[in-house]
């Protein structure tokens, strides 16, 4: 069931409304849209999106857009306080028809504290919007999809690596658990998912990386709990999946990637 959440947006002066949600550790809103455009961001904690398979982690360094009417689902795997801006679409020109990315450095971090206060005039409020929007970059990141299997056989594949991404079982041996021939599997996970099983199951790793990665955790640390036998290896499986580095990924820079080349070396 999908519930609409309807931020109040005030009919006076002003395009953006501001509210902070505490979420607890694990919690997750249902599914649910807005009637406004929302940019989402994690003023404490780092937050996870989701819309249909496709799946963002965001740091304080990086919101995500939501346009109006697009539903998904909101949450932490560690508290985290989600802070939203919610845009009455009649009186935002922003455009974009597809969730969206953008980097948030410290000034856009602060305006969004300003919009905050209740007290704030409305010419000042109207002067603070204007540069909110302004400072809207989309940043060049590609979503991690992890598509939901429907068959049963694979979707008991398929909870086992949610389950324990590092699970190190090839394909036949996860066709044997789930009492299929590994021909039968391999066709059925491209039939349900459109991946085979190995970009499937790299896919998973990936995502589960990104929130111990945004929470400060070593690469070497997170390339061995989610699999990977070396850093340099989660490295390039990550280069090739999503087009960058960790480090640009969630930072728009490298410091993951030279502390895991570091880490490597020694």
């Amino acid at each position: 069931m999908t519930d609409a959440v309807v931020g109040a947006v005030p009919a006076g002066v002003g395009a953006i409304v501001v509210g902070h949600f505490p979420l607890a550790s694990g919690q997750w809103f249902v599914p649910h849209s807005h009637p406004q455009h929302q940019l989402a961001w994690a003023r404490r904690g780092v937050l996870g999106v989701a819309v249909d398979d496709a799946y963002w982690v965001l740091p304080r360094t990086r919101a995500l857009w939501l346009p109006a009417g697009v539903v998904h689902r909101t949450g932490a795997t560690r508290d985290a306080v989600l802070c939203s801006l919610y845009f009455e679409p009649d009186r935002c020109d922003q455009d974009w028809t597809e969730p969206t990315p953008v980097g948030v450095d410290g000034l856009l971090a602060h305006l969004i504290a300003y919009l905050s206060r209740e007290n704030l005039p409305d010419d000042a409020r109207l002067r603070a919007e204007a540069v909110v929007l302004d400072l809207l970059r989309p940043l060049p990141a590609t979503p991690i999809d992890v598509p939901d299997p429907a068959d049963d056989r694979v979707r008991a594949v398929a909870d086992a690596l949610l389950a324990n991404p590092a699970d190190p079982r090839s394909l036949e041996a996860h066709a044997r658990a789930a009492g299929v021939s590994r021909r039968t599997l391999t066709r059925l996970f491209v039939q349900d998912t459109g991946m085979n099983f190995d970009r499937w199951r790299t896919h998973v790793r990936l995502r589960a990386a990104l929130p111990l990665l945004a929470e400060g955790q070593p690469v070497s640390r997170v390339a061995h709990t989610i699999g990977y036998a070396t850093p340099s290896a989660f490295l390039a499986a990550f280069r090739r999946t999503v087009g960058t580095s960790p480090g640009r990924y969630l930072h728009g820079d490298a410091s993951l990637e030279a502390s895991a080349t570091s880490t490597a070396d020694q």
